[in-house]
């Protein structure tokens, strides 16, 4: 009876870690081990959100869309870059998640550097945009910055760097 309990604890051992078992039934450490580091990489860590293999956190507290990026680096990551529809819908909920509305949010797109040619910050390629109706514009000369959620489409629209906004940044896992 003690071999069948025990036999039934290391099966159960290895599904839930997925550790390998060696000839003779001997469960292998490393393997063990391995399986636990694969696992803590899946997640995030405090305060951020898994979403598309990268983490997310909302930053509330309006700043520039420099001193968002700034913040966002001092936590590991980038303001967040967005690739496809399903990323964009996944990061507004999370934004609804923090604040209760759907806040316009600075995320990494710029074009400070070149008028109309779009970069994220975090280095990734621009390819997927969700601009509203008639932008991007860079309204006199002067709007370089990439914001979303805005107005009743819930869409993109590039504004002064210089203005103020919660944030949302991203980390690569």
């Amino acid at each position: 009876m003690k071999t069948l309990t025990l036999s039934a604890l290391v099966c159960a051992m290895m599904a839930l870690t997925g550790a390998a078992v060696l000839p003779g039934g001997i469960v292998e450490k490393d393997q063990i081990a391995k399986s636990h580091l694969v696992k803590r990489s899946t997640s995030c860590s405090g305060g951020w959100t898994l979403l598309h293999g990268r983490c997310y956190r909302y930053m509330p507290r309006p700043m520039t869309w420099a001193e968002a990026e700034k913040s966002c680096d001092s936590l590991g990551g980038n303001l967040a870059s967005i690739h496809n529809v399903l990323e964009y819908h996944d990061i507004q909920w999370l934004i609804m998640s923090a604040s209760h509305e759907y806040k316009a949010t600075w995320i990494g797109g710029s074009d400070a550097q070149e008028n109309a040619k779009w970069f994220w910050s975090d280095g990734s390629p621009f390819h997927y945009t969700n601009w509203c109706s008639g932008e991007p514009n860079n309204a006199y000369g002067r709007q370089s910055c990439l914001h979303m959620n805005h107005s009743g489409e819930k869409c993109w629209d590039d504004l002064e760097c210089y203005s103020r906004n919660p944030s949302i940044c991203s980390q690569r896992k």
